[in-house]
Formats: C-alpha cells, sequence, structure tokens
C-alpha cells in the first residue's frame, strides 16, 4: 500500500507542471497557447487513449453510449454553470476541465494501484507511463485553467486538488475495484472531446494557437505510438 500511495503521489504532483510557464514574459500570450496546446491533448487523449482502452474493457456498443453519455454530461453542466449565476469570475469551462480531469486522474489511480497487486515493478512502470501522458495534458491544463480567468497560484492550486484524485483511485485500485475503470474511461472521453470541440478549439484566434493545437494533437498520438 505504501508503494501505491507514493506512486499516485508521484503521479499528482505532475500538476504543477504549470510553474513552468509562470517564468514566461507574457503569461497572457503563453496560456492562450498553452489552451490551444491542450485542445490538441484533450482530443488524442480522448479518443485515442481514454476511449480506445475502453472499447478494449466493454465492446463498442456500450463505449460508445458511455462516450455519448459523458459528453452529454458536459454539455448540459455547461449551460448549467452558465444559467446559474454564481457571481464567479471565471469561465465554465474551467469548472469542467477539473472535474473531467478528477475523474480521470481517479480512474488513472485506480488503475495504478491495481497494477501493484500484479508485482511493485509492474507497478512502477504503470506509473512511469501514466506520467509520460499526463506532464504535456497537465501543462495544456495549467493554460485552460488561466485562459479561463483564474489566476496563476489559484490555477496550480486547484490543478493540484484535482489531480490529487489519484491518491484516492490508489487506495480503491489496491483492494482491486476495477470493473468500472472501462466505463469510466469512455465517460472521461466524452467529457474530453466536448471540452476540446466545444470550448477551446472556437477559442484559437491565430496561426500560433492552430500550431500549438497540431503540436499537442501530434505529441500525444506519437507518445501512444511509441508507448
Amino acid at each position: 500500500m505504501l508503494q501505491v500511495l507514493l506512486a499516485t503521489l508521484a503521479d499528482s504532483v505532475i500538476a504543477l507542471v504549470g510553474v513552468a510557464a509562470l517564468k514566461a514574459k507574457n503569461l497572457e500570450k503563453t496560456s492562450s497557447l498553452l489552451a490551444a496546446f491542450a485542445a490538441g491533448t484533450l482530443l488524442v487523449g480522448g479518443l485515442a487513449h481514454l476511449f480506445a482502452e475502453s472499447l478494449d474493457g466493454i465492446g463498442a456498443d456500450a463505449a460508445v453510449l458511455f462516450f455519448l453519455i459523458g459528453f452529454s454530461f458536459f454539455l448540459l453542466l455547461e449551460f448549467f454553470l452558465k444559467w446559474h449565476k454564481c457571481g464567479c469570475k471565471a469561465e465554465p469551462f474551467t469548472y469542467m476541465i477539473l472535474l473531467a480531469d478528477g475523474v480521470h486522474n481517479f480512474f488513472d489511480g485506480v488503475i495504478i494501484g491495481a497494477s501493484f497487486l500484479v508485482n511493485p515493478l509492474f507497478g512502477w512502470i504503470t506509473t512511469g507511463l501514466i506520467i509520460l501522458h499526463e506532464v504535456p495534458q497537465e501543462l495544456g491544463d495549467f493554460g485552460i485553467l488561466v485562459q479561463g480567468g483564474l489566476g496563476p497560484a489559484k490555477a496550480l492550486a486547484y490543478n493540484l486538488a484535482s489531480q490529487l484524485s489519484c491518491v484516492l483511485g490508489g487506495v480503491l485500485g489496491w483492494f482491486a475495484v476495477v470493473g468500472v475503470v472501462p466505463h469510466a474511461l469512455a465517460f472521461s472521453a466524452g467529457g474530453f472531446v466536448y471540452i476540446s470541440a466545444a470550448d477551446l478549439v472556437p477559442r484559437m484566434r491565430d496561426n500560433a494557437a492552430v500550431i500549438a493545437f497540431f503540436s499537442g494533437l501530434i505529441l500525444l498520438e506519437a507518445l501512444k505510438i511509441v508507448l
């Protein structure tokens, strides 16, 4: 169990990778490019990683159903946040990305915890692979949160809180609670694709943002092929 906790904590601190962006001279421009980069990583992460993995676990019919449920849930959530005037300065998609990423991180933790049940070496290998996928996405998430209206410090804190759901998932994974993972992956995939296509892609305004989008898309697809 101790190794599971250490592994999931190591995965969680990846959320602090956004600190690297704080040194940028123009944080607003940098966050805009990171948000475009995240649009690409979310699209590939949702379809080529999460949805593809769910297909292996539950088959096409169930995977498509839960993908559509996830997509529809985040569509309705966004409309609710827009209708419900809470006095928040941040855009609705900032809260949506935190929720979607929190669900994703939780089930990453479940997978990590379950992998340690096989043997410790397999557990650490699994953790390393998950972290490699997380780094570009977490960097992009920081850009999304800043672009959506959160201050840099608050963006880092919220992103870290979302990432810490991995620890809880790791504890449950240690007790082999893995039966719902494929369904949750398809659900999260629907959320990722909705946020990318509906909220982030329409905000891209220049050639640099388009280049950043395709950079994120190509990078995460390359990671999938290599790993």
